[in-house]
């Protein structure tokens, strides 16, 4: 369907010139005449856009903007407004408006920040529905992300969780694939039943065949008495196997024929036992070259790989640093019962553009001997690692800030001039760099005393 416009405006003349612009470009469009009937537009249909004039009769766009929005809060409203009225302008953005264009209106201008409006509202809309459906139905609360990867990995999760398939977890270490094995299962139908996690890789091989399968009595030297292995206290449950491509070529050959069979048997004994297990295996390793070089079974690696589930790396997900590192901050900050408020720009700058080769592990570790460290309320550079103040700040596209020391006002003052040095007084690609229009960036810049 095509997008809906209301276009507000007394001026029955420059209204119809934008209904004509707006219509050519394929949108749909609906007007008002004054804020009173915009007002009850909205009330009464929804839109995906408003675009309305500031001065107007009987209402003014800033009073029909905040009765809008107490309607339909999430719509995106631009407002239309005379250059000089640039503090009217700022109120409208205050008041929850998505941007505002100068008159006269560039129509170019115009096309490009309609469309990056109904985008941005788009893209906001389809997260907010695809979190709430899958928080309907499943809990994934334990694992912190609202960027994109882990969002397509939710949706993945909500599909998969539900069926009794196998599924074969891959990432880098560190990433929390033990998580999403937990999520599977507490969101499985077997979530009242047994959930068994062994670490295939922490456990000799000696003992992993045992650990996982039981003994009798005298099986092996020091075997004094009967044990049950992992898999029977598993079953009717779920099983999670670690770094499953740790284990040797003999274990690989009972595991398949546990996942073939459902059924195994335990040293020493000839007598099989029957389970009813779902297995979920994870791997930090690239495991089609283990099969391609021999040293992980192909049929093995098959019956593993019915659902693949790949978890993005922390250096993928850079929008989900932040999130994790303040969750990190208030666990520790609790467990040493100290009193820290956050993280300084210039830390939080450092914590997004360091790489994290140890991914999440590396993040909550830096974060906890930070608090640990720290006599102050905000988390400093000096209190992070050698190796993420050693980060090199130099990129052209994202510039460094240096804390000012003083109120909010002034460390935004400041991040936009020095971006703008940095960009040599190139205002298009300053504003790019700080996410805001250029329109935003020249109130700014007037609210600063810089001439726009």
């Amino acid at each position: 369907m095509k997008p809906e416009i209301l276009v507000v405006d007394d001026n029955t003349s420059h209204r119809k010139m934008l209904e004509a612009v707006l219509e050519a470009e394929g949108y749909s469009i609906a007007h008002a005449s004054d804020g009173i009937q915009a007002v009850s537009a909205v009330a009464e249909k929804y839109y995906d856009l408003v675009l309305m004039d500031i001065r107007m009769n009987r209402m003014s766009g800033i009073e029909a903007l905040k009765q809008i929005k107490q309607i339909s809060p999430g719509i995106p409203i631009i407002i239309m407004t005379a250059y000089a009225s640039v503090d009217t302008a700022i109120d409208a953005l205050k008041s929850g408006a998505y941007d505002y264009l100068t008159k006269p209106l560039d129509i170019d201008e115009l096309k490009i920040l309609v469309n990056k409006a109904l985008t941005h509202f788009q893209l906001e809309q389809e997260n907010k529905d695809l979190k709430h459906r899958l928080h309907e139905r499943f809990d994934f609360s334990k694992i912190i992300g609202r960027s994109k990867p882990m969002l397509e990995l939710f949706d993945t999760l909500s599909l998969v969780a539900p069926s009794d398939a196998t599924v074969l977890i891959r990432g880098e270490s560190g990433t929390g694939k033990e998580l999403v094995a937990n999520a599977i299962h507490e969101n499985s139908l077997r979530k009242d039943r047994p959930f068994i996690k062994v670490n295939c890789a922490a456990l000799p091989e000696t003992l992993l065949e045992s650990e996982l399968f039981g003994h009798e009595k005298g099986a092996f030297t020091g075997a004094d008495s009967a044990r049950k292995g992992r898999f029977a206290h598993a079953d009717t449950g779920t099983i999670f196997l670690d770094e499953i491509s740790e284990m040797s070529a003999a274990t690989q050959a009972k595991i398949l024929r546990v996942l073939q069979e459902q059924e195994f048997e335990p040293l020493g004994s000839t007598r099989s036992i029957h389970v009813d297990i779902r297995v979920i295996a994870a791997t930090n390793r690239d495991i089609e070259a283990d099969v391609e070089n021999g040293t992980f079974r192909k049929d093995l690696y098959y019956r593993l790989n019915v659902v693949g589930v790949r978890l993005p790396p922390l250096r993928e997900r850079r929008d989900d640093i932040l999130s994790l590192a303040d969750y990190f901050l208030h666990k520790y900050t609790e467990k040493n019962r100290k009193t820290i408020k956050g993280f300084s720009p210039r830390t939080a700058d450092l914590l997004i553009r360091y790489p994290w080769p140890g991914n999440v592990r590396e993040l909550e570790n830096t974060v906890e001997r930070a608090v640990i460290l720290s006599r102050e309320e905000m988390i400093t550079p000096a209190l992070l690692p050698d190796a993420i103040q050693a980060v090199d700040v130099s990129e052209e596209a994202e510039p460094r800030f240096e804390a000012a020391g003083g109120s909010l006002k002034d460390l935004e003052k400041q991040m936009i001039l020095q971006t703008l040095e940095e960009t040599g007084g190139n205002r298009t690609k300053t504003a790019d760099i700080l996410g805001i229009s250029r329109r935003s960036l020249q109130l700014k810049l007037k609210k600063f005393g810089v001439n726009p």
